[in-house]
């Protein structure tokens, strides 16, 4: 695995964000992946939201992301990571979210570079390779 998606940027896939879609789309689908904490965030957002036919129209754009993009598990190392994740940016009193940290920890875990538009918070975290898709 080479790259893992943050939440923004399976929104972005979601949204059909040009930047974001066409990077995708240069890529072999065996290079990337989401984790989890991702899909519950996106999960958790699609459930807020009323009934609409936007509400209906991301919940087919997630069902067809859940079908096209591979998970990358929460495994023992991912747990290490984690630990290791939260304690280091606590220690420098830099806390983060517990799923940022997650989805990060995932991304050290499998040492695939996070793909997100959230690098101010992402660049706190020690060894973790980020890239912005969103921006050409």
């Amino acid at each position: 695995m080479k790259y893992l998606l943050d939440t923004n940027a399976v929104s972005a896939l979601m949204k059909g964000v040009p930047a974001v879609v066409d990077r995708l789309q240069a890529i072999s689908r065996a290079e990337v992946a989401a984790p989890q904490p991702v899909l519950a965030e996106i999960a958790y957002g699609l459930e807020r939201l009323p009934r609409s036919k936007r509400r209906t129209d991301l919940l087919a754009r997630f069902d067809l992301v859940c079908l096209e993009i591979a998970r990358a598990e929460w495994t023992d190392q991912v747990s290490h990571a984690y630990g290791r994740v939260k304690a280091a940016l606590e220690r420098r009193g830099e806390r983060i979210e517990d799923f940022d940290a997650a989805i990060a920890a995932h991304a050290l875990a499998i040492e695939a570079t996070l793909v997100t538009a959230n690098l101010a918070h992402m660049r706190r975290v020690p060894g973790l390779k980020v890239e912005d898709w969103s921006s050409s």
